[in-house]
């Protein structure tokens, strides 16, 4: 059995027989994932995979997904994991710019850009012996992962991390979580995310503890995995945390388990946090951070004092600033672009120089947030700044609308868009969700917005809709809103 001493985020204490990742399918202790590990990596090596090597994984959650990815790590090789429900099109574009050697899919049906193609059901489970694999020789500033942005102002980028960025964001995570050789974390999040990668697998697995993946989520499956799995902690997006607490209430589980719950990737109102807590009696935390910062850089803590309405404090090891057009740092309670340092922070995007140049420059990752830290350091975002709405040039953050539609009873999600207009350019207009069972006064709603905003940041229409539309992440998906918006009627507050 070869040694995985060659992986950056590795402990010796993954050389025994204590349970590791299990799926549906399979349940394997350290030593039969490493085990597993090497034969795919003989298998991989067959096939011309070795140092400088991409391998594209194009899986849903499951246990084989893992093994792939440790094995391209073991040869020295980079992944770039796929969305598995991508059209072929959308895959073979980030199979092609990745100029993957090998992909790793379903099937021959599934798309492979023309690249050599391994099915995961022939995936290797013992080593056959036909390829003498070298000693493990991965260094920190190897290239690791490619993770493509989901590409809402154009076509996605490929993100470079390296295996030192990996190593620094599961130590953080590990230490600001707590996390220990006795955690157990239920991975529900899709793999083909940083957040998934970094907060769920490599984190418990730094520590020695162990992973259980569920191939997707479900909100009674997923109470009925915490139940008989017992799992310490789990990452979600807000979207699973809406479902989780829009069950009907006679539905009950034991999460007793649960020491610790983190909401990520999207922002969260409080209320949905506190309506979590309240029903399912473990903590929330939120944080924050972006695919370029290998997953997070901010987290409320869960020792200490947790600010509702904030993401919480940086990291250990990261800079948070917040920065004003002209290039200089605005005191604390005054907003700017969010602006990070670290050794999390990205390598740059893959064959796109000026756009590393642009999200990098004068050393800090310029994050695209308008964000506010207040006297103790906790972050409040703001909005992003591509979201902002001009109301005949005058800034209006969609976010501060979002907050008071939150606040109303009844209202599960909110999203507020600029609509087109002939004479302002462009004016909010606002979809929202309710809980199962409530009856919305979309007029009611709107005087709450009148007492609670000034007359501009009022929405000039409220759309009740079944679902808002989601990217692939679990983000809600603003560009699609806009584009319904477009072909709307005139502003007017409606039940559409």
């Amino acid at each position: 059995m070869s040694d995985l001493g060659y992986l950056p985020w590795h402990r010796p204490v993954a050389y025994d027989d204590r349970p590791c990742v299990r799926d549906d399918r399979h349940d394997l202790s350290y030593a039969e994932f490493t085990a597993w590990v090497d034969a795919v990596a003989e298998q991989f090596a067959e096939h011309g995979v070795g140092p400088g090597s991409v391998v594209a994984v194009m899986l849903p959650n499951r246990v084989e997904l893992l093994v792939s990815l440790v094995a391209a790590w073991r040869l020295g090789a980079a992944v770039t994991p796929v969305n598995p429900v991508f059209t072929a099109h959308e895959a073979d574009h980030q199979i092609t710019d990745a100029d993957a050697a090998l992909v790793v899919n379903l099937g021959p049906e599934a798309p492979s850009a023309g690249r050599t193609s391994l099915a995961v059901d022939d995936l290797r489970r013992t080593a056959a012996g036909t390829v003498a694999l070298p000693e493990p020789a991965t260094k920190p500033g190897h290239l690791a992962l490619l993770i493509y942005t989901s590409g809402s102002t154009g076509r996605p980028k490929g993100v470079m991390l390296d295996h030192a960025q990996l190593d620094a964001m599961a130590s953080m995570m590990g230490g600001g979580l707590g996390v220990t050789g006795q955690d157990h974390c239920l991975l529900v999040l899709p793999l083909f995310h940083v957040n998934a990668i970094c907060v769920s697998f490599l984190t418990p697995m730094t520590a020695g503890g162990r992973l259980s993946l569920l191939e997707r989520f479900h909100p009674e499956r997923f109470l009925d995995a915490v139940r008989t799995l017992r799992p310490t902690y789990f990452s979600a997006v807000p979207t699973i945390y809406a479902h989780l607490v829009s069950l009907p209430e006679d539905v009950t589980v034991d999460t007793s388990s649960v020491r610790v719950a983190i909401c990520g990737a999207a922002p969260a109102s409080k209320e949905l946090l506190e309506a979590a807590e309240s029903r399912f009696g473990f903590p929330v935390v939120e944080g924050y951070g972006l695919t370029e910062g290998t997953c997070a850089s901010t987290v409320n803590p869960l020792q200490g004092v947790r600010k509702p309405g904030t993401v919480g404090l940086p990291l250990p090891g990261q800079t948070v600033r917040i920065m004003a057009p002209d290039g200089s740092f605005v005191p604390a309670g005054q907003r700017g672009e969010v602006v990070i340092q670290g050794p999390n922070v990205m390598r740059g995007y893959l064959n796109r120089p000026e756009a590393t140049e642009e999200t990098l420059r004068d050393g800090w990752l310029h994050t695209g947030d308008v964000g506010v830290l207040d006297e103790d350091g906790y972050l409040r975002i703001v909005d992003r700044i591509k979201d902002m709405i001009i109301r005949g040039g005058e800034n209006i953050y969609p976010k501060e609308i979002e907050a008071v539609l939150h606040a109303y009873p009844g209202v599960l999600e909110a999203a507020v868009v600029g609509a087109p207009h002939p004479v302002y350019g462009e004016v909010p207009a606002a979809y929202v969700t309710v809980y199962p069972g409530t009856v919305l006064d979309l007029d009611a709603l709107t005087e709450h917005c009148r007492t609670h905003l000034t007359k501009v940041k009022v929405p000039t229409a409220i759309h009740r809709v079944d679902a808002l539309p989601k990217n692939p992440v679990g983000k809600i998906d603003k560009p699609a809103l806009r584009a319904r918006g477009n072909h709307l009627p005139a502003p007017s507050t409606t039940g559409a």
